[in-house]
């Protein structure tokens, strides 16, 4: 079951970024469920084992692509999001002073702060692709505009996933043209 969710993170994270057409360097927000994953309800069940298989998913693809991981907390943490020291300090972003764990930050969150290299806790992020895995809502850390983008498959173990990539305003009306 672990190395099935393994594959399907995978392989949603490919497409994902085979749609979206990130550079090095732009942020990838990830809101995971393991709770959902497992077929419970969210916040009732997370599972650190699941966690692992889902970031063991994730971040060999990211990295590949130079793309950096932007793993969100649940609301306990106010969905702040762990991230890299080194991508904080790139991107200029506020670290704040909390430590996710699995009943406040959730077990994804939590993992990926035993994982990522010197790991700090950020408020918000502007992220040029997504994956919400079952219900995490990460809009709020998408950057303006964001367009949902259809994967194969839809689901990493019991939970629905949903995709997006952001794109440049329109701007100018009518008489402009857009390279998009």
């Amino acid at each position: 079951m672990l190395d099935q969710i393994k594959t399907q993170t995978a392989r949603s994270v490919q497409a994902l970024l085979d749609a979206a057409a990130l550079s090095p360097g732009d942020f990838f927000v990830v809101g995971c469920s393991t709770s959902e994953v497992n077929g419970a309800h969210i916040g009732k069940a997370g599972n650190l084992e699941v966690a692992a298989a889902i970031f063991q998913g994730i971040a060999p693809v990211l990295s590949a692509h130079g793309v950096y991981l932007a793993a969100q907390c649940c609301e306990h943490l106010n969905r702040a999001l762990v991230v890299a020291r080194s991508a904080a300090v790139c991107k200029g972003l506020e670290i704040v002073s909390a430590v996710p764990h699995p009943k406040a930050g959730g077990a994804f969150a939590a993992y990926a702060w035993s994982q990522l290299e010197s790991p700090v806790l950020v408020e918000a992020i502007q992220a040029q692709a997504g994956l919400d895995i079952g219900g995490t809502l990460i809009g709020m850390h998408l950057a303006p505009v964001a367009v949902p983008v259809r994967l194969q498959s839809a689901q990493i173990g019991q939970a629905s996933v949903l995709a997006a990539r952001t794109r440049p305003k329109f701007i100018g009306g009518a008489r402009a043209f857009y390279d998009i």
